[in-house]
């Protein structure tokens, strides 16, 4: 009993100095003489009470601090007060309230980096993370098993897992701002293939849906992923009705088209990413401020892109959510979709990462990065691991398929770095492209252009060189005829025309040159790219002309100069596996059965 009383005497105690301090608390609100009286505490709610949680900070001395809040009733009660403390002091001046993006923003910068950060696991590198663009390609997601491959291969470079002798990782972990997506395999060229045949009066996406939403059943995927999807392969199957029944298939059509692949794309991978813990969100280019001109079919970015890709990102995208972004189409300013061609994924992501400033961006393919000839006809073909963007540029334009040829540019005012990596092989280092490359090579790699023809240009007047060359690009331009590689003389020139030249320009353009040259044009040919420092020419040509003589390969034409790190060769079309294959083994294997000479020394 006695313990009892005294147990109920405390009590009664503290509940007495509760009541105490909360008077006293109360007090200090209303007080007009406290130094946090009513007329700072009412102003400071005028500017904030629309908030459904207003933060006080009280500090009544240097060594005392608290965060209150007020609610929203207790807000209102405030509000009744503001006419008063407006008399009270003429020269007070209330904040103006803040637009709601402003709020949002405000508040993020109060939570704490522990709320919202990842907690790395046990034996994880340690080393800080850093930004990255990730984009993978069609095959990288070529199915269900794909998906998921890559999902964890996301997963893995945000928190990378220890060693095998439980260490440390020595992978650099990575915070992806965003991953970009192309269609899932050969999705692409199924709807193309779709757009023909509604053309003939048949309509079939039986194959598209049984992939997307088999890979959503694979995964038993949420319902809301799967009905969105179920809604795009919906919409694809009215417009290629809609198809069928005009008989016309536009440009613009065929870009509204071949979006469906990449939109339904995105949806799968980023409900993927939130089933196994990471936080994922999808996006259509166009919502992250990706816009294009009105080339339809070949879009270019607006020279605004850039900026309206960072204002998005800033206020749509939590930086901790990764941002699943469709790669290859955009919007123009018009509000259609438009595409930016073949391989466009790659200048999505580097487009993205220039935006937000990003320490690298991943372009994942299928490949273990650019190699120094095609793997597919070189079986001893090697990994680059650095090259500079004007190789890798060049590199595409002259035929390798690694990169899109105009992918590099923004990477490269941005002074980004890109490095190419394996999905298939994650742990190949891959190839890193920056400004600087690997000086020290003398060749990087060697490319080509197959079935392209060479036309030979020969004036039949007696035209000064400015006349002739003139007369010759007025026509080419006239025909809308473009030109691979070029070699002249005063009165002489040769130009190499791509396959994808219309035969009957060509043949039009030949039409109106015979009015002053002769024309001879050579079907059949290719164009051999070495991947080169000009500077080193003299080295690099007498291995290639004495490796070529001894083959019996022909050079009917030969550019170098306009680009500084290219040496290009044209030869017939039937003699260009043998001339790369020989160049290869003996400038990357070791294998050579001529000298080759290295800065003016035979090695």
């Amino acid at each position: 009993m006695v313990y009892q009383s005294v147990v109920a005497r405390v009590m009664l105690t503290l509940s007495l100095s509760l009541l105490l301090l909360a008077a006293v608390t109360v007090d200090a609100f209303v007080s007009p003489s406290h130094h946090y009286g009513r007329q700072q505490i009412t102003n400071y709610v005028v500017s904030n009470h629309q908030r459904g949680l207003v933060p006080f900070q009280i500090t009544n001395s240097a060594e005392s601090s608290q965060i209150l809040y007020m609610t929203e009733s207790d807000s209102e009660e405030s509000d009744e007060t503001e006419g008063d403390a407006a008399t009270d002091n003429d020269d007070t001046i209330e904040e103006e309230e803040e637009s709601p993006s402003e709020v949002i923003s405000t508040y993020k910068t109060k939570i704490s980096a522990q709320r919202i950060g990842t907690t790395a696991r046990p034996g994880s590198s340690a080393k800080t993370p850093i930004d990255v663009t990730m984009k993978f390609g069609g095959s990288s997601l070529a199915n269900g098993d794909r998906i998921d491959h890559v999902a964890n291969l996301i997963k893995g470079r945000i928190n990378p897992p220890p060693n095998k002798d439980g260490s440390p990782s020595d992978e650099n972990p990575v915070r992806p701002r965003a991953v970009i997506c192309s269609a899932m395999g050969k999705t692409t060229n199924s709807l193309l293939a779709a757009g023909e045949m509604a053309l003939e009066g048949r309509v079939d996406i039986e194959a598209l849906r049984t992939l997307h939403l088999g890979t959503c059943r694979q995964f038993d995927l949420p319902d809301r992923t799967r009905n969105d999807v179920e809604k795009l392969l919906n919409e694809c199957e009215d417009m290629l009705n809609g198809v069928r029944l005009i008989q016309e298939l536009s440009p613009k059509s065929l870009d509204q088209l071949v979006s469906y692949g990449e939109r339904c794309s995105v949806r799968i991978m980023a409900a993927r990413l939130n089933q196994i813990g990471v936080p994922a969100q999808a996006f259509d280019a166009w919502d992250v401020g990706v816009f294009t001109d009105d080339t339809y079919g070949d879009a270019k970015l607006l020279p605004g892109t850039i900026a309206s890709i960072k204002e998005r990102f800033d206020g749509r995208v939590d930086p901790n959510v990764v941002a699943v972004v469709t790669g290859f189409i955009g919007h123009n300013m018009k509000g259609k979709i438009t595409t930016l061609g073949r391989g466009g994924s790659d200048l999505t992501a580097t487009a993205i990462g220039a935006a937000l400033n990003v320490d690298e961006v991943q372009v994942w393919k299928d490949v273990d990065g650019i190699l120094t000839a095609d793997p597919r006809l070189v079986k001893n073909a090697l990994p680059v691991s650095h090259v500079s963007y004007e190789e890798a540029s060049e590199l595409a334009y002259f035929g390798a398929q690694v990169l899109h040829p105009i992918a590099m540019q923004p990477a490269l005012h941005a002074n980004i770095p890109v490095r190419v990596k394996n999905s298939y092989n994650p742990s190949a280092p891959g190839s890193v492209i920056d400004n600087v490359g690997n000086p020290s090579r003398m060749v990087t790699a060697i490319t080509c252009k197959r079935n392209i023809s060479l036309m030979d240009i020969t004036s039949l007047q007696m035209l000064g060189a400015y006349g002739f060359l003139g007369a010759v690009f007025a026509d080419f331009e006239k025909n809308k005829v473009s030109v691979d590689v070029l070699a002249s003389s005063e009165v002489s020139i040769s130009v190499t025309l791509d396959k994808k030249q219309k035969e009957n320009d060509i043949e039009q353009l030949r039409d109106d040159l015979s009015r002053f040259a002769e024309v001879e044009l050579h079907r059949d040919r290719a164009i051999l790219t070495l991947i080169t420092d000009v500077s080193r020419s003299s080295d690099v040509l007498a291995t290639v002309f004495a490796t070529f003589s001894m083959h019996g390969i022909q050079v009917e034409m030969m550019s170098q100069g306009a680009s500084k790190v290219n040496i290009s060769f044209i030869i017939r079309d039937d003699q260009i596996d043998d001339a790369i294959l020989k160049l290869h083994s003996c400038l990357f294997e070791g294998q050579c059965d001529v000298a080759i000479i290295e800065d003016g020394h035979i090695v």
